[in-house]
């Protein structure tokens, strides 16, 4: 297993749908190692493989619930249903999320309370997943990288100004961008 760069927002892979996985090979079987050895290094509690610069529909997710007990897995091919959201803005206290690609910010996101995603993991079985509150915003999160969106393209305007000035301060917003977990010194 190895820990892998992580792209950050500007990169190609980022902003582009990912392809469906063909079959489950091993090179696939090495990639989400190296995904899983990557999020928890990072730390993460998901990675989707085009933040490591692979465009296909595969993301890994790790949660621990309030009881220390962990949740973790794969879902390769995955299709997501949400429920609709509750109408208003979101809760800053509540309702805030990061992202490897976007790293050291947290922003406020309304987000469905409950979704229900399928897939196969990496023995070709099938994946149901039915879940809500963070695990579901885990969910929706992971599965809106493998069409190409980062969390800040679906912030409200004032917060996707900010996010904005954030990335051209950093240089972010174009190609070739990356960061090392484990090496650089970033907090997503």
């Amino acid at each position: 297993m190895a820990v892998l760069p992580i792209r950050i927002m500007g990169d190609p892979v980022l902003h582009s749908p990912a392809s469906p996985v063909e079959a489950i090979t091993d090179e696939v079987r090495t990639l989400v190692a190296d995904m899983f050895e990557t999020m928890d290094t990072a730390p993460g509690v998901g990675l989707a493989a085009p933040q490591v610069g692979v465009p296909l529909r595969i993301y890994t997710y790790m949660y621990e619930d309030d009881a220390g007990l962990p949740w973790r897995g794969v879902v390769i091919n995955p299709e997501l249903w949400m429920r609709p959201l509750v109408p208003g803005e979101p809760d800053p206290d509540d309702e805030s999320e990061g992202c490897l690609s976007f790293p050291g910010e947290r922003f406020p996101l309304r987000r469905s309370e409950a979704v229900l995603v399928t897939g196969i993991d990496l023995d070709g079985a099938p994946v149901r997943i039915e879940v809500d509150g963070w695990r579901a915003r885990i969910m929706q999160h992971e599965f809106d990288h493998l069409d190409g969106i980062l969390y800040v393209d679906r912030l409200g305007d004032g917060e996707w100004k900010t996010a904005q000035k954030i990335a051209r301060k950093r240089g972010w917003g174009r190609p070739g961008h990356a960061w090392m977990p484990g090496v650089d010194d970033l907090d997503a």
